[in-house]
């Protein structure tokens, strides 16, 4: 069975001002289509035919199979970044506002950590909020590395390669990640990782 690039859960322009049309229709319909593309292309001389993505994703990775890394990590990496944005989603609520104020102090301290990983990754990458045993913790990953393939559960992670900012931001990468904090993060949709 091959990957399949997902549709969007919103239309191109449904996430403006923040993230822009053309940003979207480029990200998605050419960056990530050319992960799906060449991991299809990849999983057969890998021997990772026919398993799942999660599956594929952990063995790649321990295999240190760096096209398999890179492609399935990218696939699963934007999966997860498509689905946790929606415009002006509020905050967090229930358990997960329980558990950001239990382990970081506050909603406010969580955004700082996460801001500084996501600013402070060197070159592309990603800034994820992750469960980490029984805690809520902030990590970093190059390239398209992800939690999964570190033992931990990814609720949210932010893009940080330039194509997922540079039309709207330019070189701005520290307004793109606190407009995305502020204003994209559907925080229904990371609290349901919790489960």
């Amino acid at each position: 069975m091959a990957f399949e690039l997902p549709p969007l859960p919103y239309a191109h322009d449904a996430l403006e001002p923040y993230m822009g049309r053309e940003t979207l229709e480029l990200h998605h319909g050419k960056h990530h289509n050319t992960y799906v593309v060449n991991l299809n292309n990849l999983v057969d001389g890998a021997g990772l035919a026919g398993k799942g993505l999660d599956e594929v994703v952990v063995e790649g990775f321990k295999a240190g199979n760096a096209g398999i890394i890179n492609n399935a990590g990218q696939h699963w990496n934007h999966n997860l970044f498509w689905r946790i944005m929606k415009k002006d989603a509020g905050g967090p609520q229930g358990e997960l506002k329980r558990r950001i104020d239990q382990d970081f102090g506050s909603l406010e301290q969580m955004k700082e950590t996460f801001k500084a990983a996501a600013t402070g990754q060197f070159g592309s990458g990603w800034a994820w909020l992750v469960v980490d045993g029984d805690k809520l913790d902030v990590m970093k990953t190059p390239n398209g590395e992800n939690p999964l393939m570190h033992g931990k559960k990814a609720l949210m992670g932010i893009d940080v390669w330039e194509h997922a900012y540079y039309l709207d931001y330019r070189n701005r990468r520290p307004d793109y990640v606190q407009a995305w904090l502020d204003h994209l993060v559907n925080w229904d949709e990371v609290e349901a990782g919790l489960s």
